[in-house]
């Protein structure tokens, strides 16, 4: 029959559906703000994929399930994801929970709306622009344009298109046949988005030319120098004389149509990000993020001089930021700094260490190698709930896993 609904739709039903909500709020507040933010409980609690597959039972039947069924799928889903918010996660260069920015995403996905223009989506409009607006203030721009990006890939990429349309405004028009041979440069630590970026955009990857970084990853000027010059030799870099292009969009539209942005975005439409920021800033003040700011500095800085203190920790590099990048040496390798094998042996410790971390799901850090140097530990002091007391755990377990190396 028309009229017929699935045994447990809750379609049509308002009492159902908030009760339902009310059970996920309260198992999103026990599980993830309470217990996620726990130092006591677990980061993450490791299963193969195979294991966690049986136990998520992800098949997706023609039959409904009972919300009983559906909360009890939540929980798992919290159970077995990694609690970012955790004091002891320090893979990213994200970690922590803002209550102000969760009710700003509890808001935004609860209305359910898209942001390209301000008829659909006014206030997110508005509240965008005012964001960026303090965020370029905060840069020393007194003018500009923005939009809040899905990540940095995408934000790199476009950086790269409005860098190519600033030199050749026709290629919006006319496409790659407009244009001349490009050359791009970009540092030998780029990020691999770059030469995404520059296939997405018909550049093509070989079109990247890589510049010479110091020890601290910084381009070096003069090669940055030598490379356009060779370029030039090429002729990749020719002067453009194409003509300013317009481009016009709907414009008989009932309100100020300068304040649509879904013509200036790949997607179109974006889910709403700035409320996150624009709440947490409310409720902060600005004095409040500097203070959360100068704080993770003197953590790091901290962790710094804990681990100088310590047998087997050693400084890849002196910090600059609050990324702070170490090595620790197993008691097997201590003072065999001359030995042949001890860069090949040293490497291979913090894969082993970040292993057993994320299967005790006692803590989570990110570690990579960088030219002639092994693998080490990048830590990263984001959270800022974070305390002293929680350098001192990281350096603890860290002994403490790496004890029979």
């Amino acid at each position: 029959m028309a009229d017929s609904k699935p045994l447990f739709s809750l379609d049509g039903d308002p009492m159902a559906a908030e009760a339902l909500l009310r059970d996920v709020f309260g198992i999103v507040v026990d599980e993830v703000i309470r217990k996620g933010t726990s130092a006591s409980e677990k980061v993450c609690e490791w299963k193969e994929p195979e294991e966690l597959k049986r136990l998520l039972d992800l098949e997706l039947r023609s039959q409904g399930e009972a919300p009983e069924q559906i909360l009890a799928r939540c929980r798992a889903v919290i159970r077995y994801s990694v609690k970012t918010c955790h004091p002891h996660f320090f893979n990213q260069l994200f970690s922590g929970l803002d209550p102000h920015s969760l009710a700003g995403r509890v808001i935004t996905e609860s209305l359910n709306t898209s942001q390209y223009t301000y008829e659909i989506a006014p206030v997110f409009v508005l509240m965008e622009e005012e964001v960026l607006k303090k965020l370029r203030a905060l840069v020393g721009w007194s003018s500009g344009d923005g939009v809040f990006c899905p990540g940095g890939s995408i934000s790199n990429m476009y950086a790269m298109n409005l860098a190519r349309y600033q030199r050749y405004p026709d290629c919006k028009q006319r496409g790659l046949r407009g244009l001349p041979p490009l050359a791009l440069f970009t540092s030998k630590e780029c990020h691999y988005s770059i030469k995404k970026g520059a296939a997405f955009l018909g550049l093509g990857t070989d079109s990247v030319w890589i510049v010479k970084t110091d020890e601290r990853g910084k381009m070096m000027p003069e090669d940055l120098e030598r490379q356009i010059s060779l370029a030039e030799a090429e002729n990749l870099l020719r002067r453009c004389h194409g003509s300013q292009a317009s481009y016009l969009f709907q414009q008989d539209k009932f309100y100020d149509v300068a304040l649509d942005t879904g013509d200036k975005v790949v997607q179109c439409g974006r889910r709403v990000d700035c409320l996150k920021l624009w709440l947490m800033w409310k409720a902060q003040g600005g004095q409040g993020l500097e203070r959360r700011v100068d704080r993770a500095f003197a953590l790091a800085w901290y962790l710094v001089e804990e681990l100088k203190k310590r047998e087997g920790f050693e400084l890849v590099i002196e910090p600059e930021f609050v990324n702070v990048c170490f090595w620790f040496v197993p008691p097997s390798l201590r003072g065999k700094q001359e030995n042949p094998d001890y860069s090949e042996r040293l490497a291979k410790v913090a894969p082993v260490l970040k292993e057993r971390m994320v299967k005790e799901g006692s803590m989570m850090i990110g570690y990579q190698p960088h030219g002639t140097r092994g693998n080490f530990f990048r830590m990263v002091v984001a959270n800022p709930a974070l305390t002293r007391a929680d350098m001192d755990f990281l350096l603890n377990e860290l002994e403490r896993l790496g004890q029979d190396l």
